[in-house]
């Protein structure tokens, strides 16, 4: 739990000239590298910058097709495609989180600060585990 914060915070600070695109996708990056979902994970994003920023940093599996994913990042309800509803969805709003109940997290900008919120309901419905360095971030409801 405190090592995650800490590597949160010192991303934070070497990484402040990075622009906030970077940042964001290395929050993404951990977080989804901290869950267990019991299948290979194959990132899609409605989000085409994060997506290529994704695929650039290499951590992680990308495809330009919702079909082949097994994690979406939508930023978009508008975008969330029919076909694509078997994935494991992370949302970029909070708002979205209610919006989407096939949504388990979401990670937003409020005060220019990053958040992360984590349902501990829809990670079980799911069939999805987290680390303990998740912990902090776990929520009951949407509130």
């Amino acid at each position: 739990m405190k090592a995650f914060i800490i590597i949160l915070l010192l991303s934070l600070s070497s990484f402040a000239s990075d622009s906030s695109l970077n940042l964001q996708v290395k929050i993404l990056e951990k977080i989804i590298s901290e869950i267990s979902i019991n299948k290979e994970k194959i990132i899609w994003s409605d989000n085409k910058e994060i997506s290529k920023a994704i695929e650039n940093h290499k951590l992680l599996q990308t495809t330009p097709n919702c079909k082949k994913a097994t994690i979406m990042i939508l930023q978009d309800k508008n975008n969330l495609p029919k076909e694509c509803s078997h994935c494991a969805i992370f949302v970029l709003d909070y708002a979205l989180l209610s919006q989407v109940q096939k949504s388990f997290g979401a990670f937003f900008w409020k005060k220019g600060r990053p958040n992360i919120v984590i349902l501990k309901s829809r990670l079980k419905s799911l069939l999805i585990q987290a680390s303990s360095d998740l912990d902090p971030y776990l929520e009951e409801k949407v509130w």
